[in-house]
């Protein structure tokens, strides 16, 4: 075999992983451009979804009607356009995930199948928790924090400032903070899985998570202090959320490390390294 046959060989292989990366790809923007025109079509009753939340706070404070407002002559199109990206990515994540899937499978052995599919699974849902959590918990707290600040106080003479504004926020504005609380949620709930996701892949340790739990709260923290709104409350609560899931990864690691040392001790390949220094948590 001549050199150039070799050239030709060797790009064989990838000529077809890039067909099929295309095919896959081609199949996710299918499946998300009919769950985002689905979307489209019933924006309306997600809009009413989202709304609930601010007119339950509303409620609660007893303080005007729950009215949002249009400032823009665009602003309409663009509720509907943000709820269909929104709702066409939720709706197609199973497919887009299923297509992933096909991707990678081919090329892993059967036991790594058998671990890289309990967190294609687990991660959708874990989305969905968080996305629970802030929907029912952290948006209706952060709107009653809110809706607290329309009474402006006293004057010197009594007067009541704030007492006759009513609220009539912008709906624009509301769609985005509720969306980004909810994909906020949504994001911070996967660190468990890309966590242990990384610990079997022997990317992360145990070990290495406990030892860095410091630099891990000040990470945590700035990251509470960017993706929520500026009010200590939610920050506060992203934060009580987020560390716990940090400690229950390094619970998670750790078993994943002992199953593997396990396996590997039965086939006679494991091999004993010596620590330094044994981490008091562990």
């Amino acid at each position: 075999m001549t050199k150039t046959d070799e050239i030709d060989a060797s790009s064989a292989p990838l000529m077809e992983h890039l067909i099929e990366l295309r095919t896959r790809i081609m199949w996710c923007l299918l499946a998300f451009t009919v769950a985002m025109v689905f979307s489209f079509l019933i924006a309306a009753p997600i809009f009413e979804f989202l709304r609930h939340p601010l007119c339950k706070a509303i409620a609660a404070y007893g303080n005007g009607k729950c009215e949002l407002i249009m400032i823009g002559l665009q602003d309409g199109f663009m509720v509907n356009v943000s709820i269909s990206m929104m709702g066409g990515l939720v709706l197609a994540f199973p497919i887009i995930s299923y297509q992933l899937w096909r991707f990678v499978a081919p090329g892993l052995y059967k036991t790594e199948r058998g671990a890289f599919l309990p967190f294609l699974i687990a991660s959708p849902g874990m989305f969905l928790l968080g996305a629970a959590f802030a929907y029912y918990i952290v948006i209706p707290m952060a709107f009653l924090f809110f809706l607290k600040y329309q009474e402006l106080g006293t004057l010197t003479d009594g007067t009541a400032v704030g007492s006759t504004i009513a609220f009539q926020g912008s709906v624009v504005s509301y769609l985005q903070l509720t969306i980004k609380f909810i994909v906020a949620f949504g994001l911070c709930f996967q660190l468990p899985v890309l966590l242990t996701l990384m610990g079997k892949a022997g990317l992360v340790s145990s070990r290495g998570l406990s030892k860095t739990r410091k630099y891990a709260i000040v990470g945590i923290l700035v990251v509470a202090g960017v993706v929520t709104p500026p009010d200590v409350t939610s920050q506060i609560i992203l934060f009580a959320v987020i560390y716990p899931l940090y400690e229950v990864s390094i619970f998670l690691v750790r078993r994943a490390e002992k199953q593997t040392e396990a396996r590997m001790r039965a086939e006679g390949t494991w091999v004993d390294i010596p620590e330094d220094d044994e981490d008091p948590k562990a």
